[in-house]
């Protein structure tokens, strides 16, 4: 990665704190799915990526790991949060359906980097509710 200015440490800091309840709620909705989440210095056009620990093996590479027949441990990923995007705001905003919306935000993110959803028919549900919600407006 690139090594962040000072400038850059200071707003990611800023940010972290503004979006620390955020970052709670999203963790505890996704529970065991995620290692952490985070604030993103890096999304422009995405409200959410899923990144690899360090340490641990990105999800492309242990899916073609696992289809060469290796044995992988499975990471969890890290889902990161892009403060400035109108989702992740409206998500701050969210009440009722947060669960709802941690899960779609968590499961775009997944499929966005090639990642094989674990419920699709949830996620499919939940897209459809949230399409059903706004054409009633």
């Amino acid at each position: 990665g690139k090594i962040q200015s000072e400038d850059e440490k200071k707003q990611q800091a800023e940010q972290s704190s503004r979006y620390q309840e955020l970052v709670g709620k999203l963790k505890g909705v996704l529970g065991d799915k995620v290692k952490e989440v985070r604030v993103s210095t890096r999304l422009t056009e995405s409200p959410s990526c899923l990144v690899a620990d360090e340490h641990d093996v990105g999800g492309n590479l242990a899916r073609i790991l696992r289809a060469a027949g290796q044995k992988v441990p499975q990471a969890k990923p890290i889902l990161e949060i892009n403060p400035e995007h109108a989702i992740v705001q409206r998500l701050k905003a969210e009440d009722a359906a947060f669960a709802e919306w941690a899960h779609l935000l968590f499961d775009q993110a997944l499929l966005a980097e090639g990642g094989q959803l674990e419920d699709p028919a949830g996620f499919v549900r939940r897209t459809n509710a949230l399409m059903l919600a706004l054409a009633a407006k």
